[in-house]
């Protein structure tokens, strides 16, 4: 099958040799876990536990007041005692809340508190939802979105397409490789059940050419599974950033989502890797999402690997023989990919349910910059994904005109990073951008209150 690709993008440096093509290695029995309430987008969940209880790991520890359509359940990742429920620093720089439990004696019973196992072929597909937000799953590697939802589109939308997100374009990181090297038949299997929960026939496997040796292994667990007939392994050119949502419809299947649209105003439903696993995982087990497979590598660390650790774990807490790091040389520490990730204080902070990486970086790799006027070289615009003009964008922030900014694209900008890569001044642009969209926001909501105040 002929590679795909879409136009502009990036040639950046791998860098996946320290991890490529490793097994996972589960973290050892840890002494806690800090467990954000909330690691999801939409609204926000509250705690139903208190300090001294005792959880078995599985169970429902914090949910939304009132659950509603944008919520989704947070569960226990090990057994033992709730010590505190108290603000800690958390991936995005926020401090949010958290419970924090202390495992249970590791001679005690290896309890857990999962769901019955339930068949989503012959359940009613209200029935599949509910399962799926029970079991706490969101979208494992972006920005956290409710998948039940993703998997409901409003009246009118017509799904035809189920596009798999298996590019993993990030720099460093090779879990996603992982997860479908050992867990291939659940993969395939998570598809189809996707597939006959939402009714679209076709399903199409985006994977980068550098993962060519997956593609016969997916395709024979294709080939075995009876319901698997609509599912295809489309390889990708590999080029930065080919796992975005909106490069990777475009070029699968040569559709655009249009300015502030979603996958689905293209007829399209896009799941990561570890999505998929998670739910064939949620059915077949009553799993919840309690673990995930993340790559901890970088210069900065002595010993790098794909490892499969529980939610609210830190690398401070892995064990000295697990996970070695070499603090002198350590210079950045980033929650993901070097393109998209964000830099974080410490190894204390937390994983989550989207924690695809955690790289621990020397100076080398993180070289430091001072930025210098725009020299107009259109650097920023040849490289741009989705076709924007990054130095418009960002003379318009400078100038304090948001609506212009806007205008030009803003809220259209995924942060990607091509344009900050290329820059030749160094200009911080998507750390703007970003700035940029907070400004927007606000100023959205001041117009509002402000035409309600009018109305009264």
């Amino acid at each position: 099958m002929a590679t795909k690709t879409f136009k502009r993008g990036l040639s950046i440096p791998e860098r996946k040799h320290a991890t490529e093509g490793h097994p996972n290695e589960r973290v050892p029995a840890l002494k806690q876990v800090v467990i954000p309430i909330h690691q999801h987008f939409g609204a926000p969940n509250v705690s139903i536990v208190n300090v001294g209880d005792t959880v078995k790991r599985g169970q429902k520890i914090a949910d939304a007041k009132d659950p509603g359509p944008m919520t989704v359940p947070v569960h226990a990742s090990i057994s033992g005692t709730v010590k505190k429920i108290e603000p800690r620093a958390l991936s995005n720089n926020t401090n949010g809340l958290c419970i924090v439990i202390e495992a249970a004696p590791e001679d005690g019973p290896a309890e857990h508190d999962f769901m019955p196992p339930m068949d989503p072929f012959t359940v009613s597909k209200e029935d599949a939802l509910a399962r799926i937000r029970e079991a706490g799953i969101i979208g494992m590697g972006g920005a956290g979105f409710p998948t039940h939802i993703k998997m409901s589109p409003p009246a009118g939308k017509n799904i035809d397409l189920l596009i798999i997100n298996a590019a993993e374009c990030e720099a460093y990181l090779t879990t996603d490789e992982v997860v479908m090297t050992e867990k291939t038949s659940q993969f395939i299997e998570g598809i189809t059940m996707v597939m006959h929960i939402t009714g679209v026939k076709q399903a199409v496997i985006g994977i980068e050419d550098n993962k060519e040796h997956l593609v016969p292994m997916l395709e024979k667990a294709v080939a075995e599974n009876p319901r698997a007939s609509g599912i295809l392994v489309q390889p990708l050119k590999s080029k930065y950033p080919q796992g975005g949502e909106k490069m990777l419809i475009t070029a699968i299947t040569g559709r655009e989502v249009p300015s502030g649209g979603l996958p689905m105003d293209v007829g399209c439903i896009v799941q990561n890797v570890g999505t998929l696993v998670a739910i064939s995982e949620a059915f077949n087990e009553g799993k919840p999402l309690i673990e995930r497979s993340l790559t901890v590598t970088g210069g900065a660390c002595k010993t790098p690997k794909n490892i499969i650790a529980p939610i609210g774990a830190a690398v401070s807490d892995f064990p000295e023989d697990f996970m070695q790091v070499d603090t002198a040389s350590l210079r950045k520490i980033v929650f993901g990919g070097p393109m998209m990730g964000v830099a974080v204080a410490s190894t204390a902070v937390p994983i989550q349910k989207n924690t695809s990486g955690i790289l621990l970086l020397t100076a080398k790799e993180t070289p430091t910059f001072e930025e210098s006027p725009c020299i107009r070289c259109a650097r920023c615009i040849n490289n741009c994904p989705c076709f924007l003009s990054p130095v418009l964008i960002n003379n318009a922030l400078e100038a304090q005109e948001i609506d212009t900014a806007q205008t030009a694209g803003l809220m259209d900008c995924i942060e990607c990073g091509s344009c900050s890569y290329v820059c030749p001044a160094r200009i911080k642009l998507v750390q703007r951008f970003r700035v940029g969209k907070q400004r927007f926001r606000a100023h959205q909501q001041a117009a509002q209150k402000a035409e309600a105040q009018n109305k009264k």
